[in-house]
């Protein structure tokens, strides 16, 4: 493996860091040129050793939360803390690495310089600081890169954290989504609900859908025997609507108990929201958060 790579990007003040499987593109803007050039030092620095880090605690954090061998590392532990609450599903806190390796990018870079707008994008997983009236937007990429509309935030709305999930992303999914795009109080927190709320789209039984054991697909997955979803062939309106609806009970359960501010779910077409957040239709120049 080589070591961490870091490069600013052509074409506007952006910061590119590189290390095995972690991709981040960040942005940062600030009252002053010095306060950019600032957060993106911190951000390397903080980079450096921060996969080595993980690799040293991967065996537990591929096993659901051990409250007698809690994680010591800065981003596991915020692994730790985005699914403790969720304990009552099976889950591990590897359902919250890439947010929580944004998070504390951008907690050091926010550290270091005051921002006014700052995002950390982990492969779709983003970490963002917005100050007051400052906006955010972003595309929703679903399986096979499928461009599935636009999602904006605005500042001082209380969302530190955007994480796509569903069936073609990155990891294994248990259910059908074809994206599950949740807001959340910090990156880490909205990856673990956009996976278990993408989890809880599904027609269990249903003959248009193809599942594997997790382990025969990837064996070092977390999920092990747990049947992923391999392949879902073409569902009526009605039986999408009816997993899509699936998910938003999840999704409305986890709202209730504050764990996310909201969601967005899409499958074959279809979509539902919670509360105000909506899809706008595909266009130009978004941010894309994949599944």
């Amino acid at each position: 493996m080589t070591g961490p790579q870091a490069a600013l990007l052509p074409g506007g003040p952006r910061l590119h860091l590189q290390h095995g499987p972690i991709d981040l593109i960040i942005g940062a803007e600030g009252a002053a040129p010095e306060a950019r050039l600032a957060a993106f030092r911190a951000a390397r620095r903080a980079f450096d050793g921060l996969l080595e880090r993980l690799v040293a605690e991967l065996s537990a954090l591929r096993r659901p939360l051990d409250p007698e061998h809690p994680p010591q590392g800065p981003v596991a532990m915020r692994m730790a803390r985005a699914v403790a609450p969720h304990g009552t599903v099976f889950v591990t806190p590897m359902a919250a690495v890439a947010g929580a390796v944004a998070d504390e990018i951008l907690a050091r870079m926010r550290t270091a310089a005051p921002l006014d707008r700052v995002y950390v994008n982990n492969g779709g997983d983003i970490a963002l600081h917005l100050a007051p009236g400052a906006r955010f937007r972003l595309a929703i990429a679903g399986s096979g890169g499928a461009d599935l509309g636009r999602v904006t935030v605005v500042g001082g709305d209380g969302v530190g954290g955007i994480a796509t999930s569903g069936r073609g992303g990155r990891s294994l999914s248990l259910g059908i989504a074809d994206a599950v795009t949740v807001l959340a109080g910090c990156a880490a927190e909205a990856d673990a609900a956009a996976t278990l709320i993408a989890n809880a789209v599904d027609l269990p039984g249903h003959k248009a859908i193809l599942r594997a054991p997790a382990e025969e697909i990837d064996p070092q997955s977390d999920l092990g025997t747990r049947p992923v979803v391999t392949g879902c062939g073409r569902l009526s309106p009605e039986d999408a609507a009816a997993a899509l609806a699936r998910g938003r009970d999840a999704a409305a359960a986890m709202a209730g108990r504050g764990l996310i501010r909201t969601a967005a779910l899409v499958l074959q077409g279809q979509s539902m929201a919670l509360g105000e957040m909506a899809v706008a239709p595909p266009e130009p120049g978004a941010l894309a958060a994949h599944a």
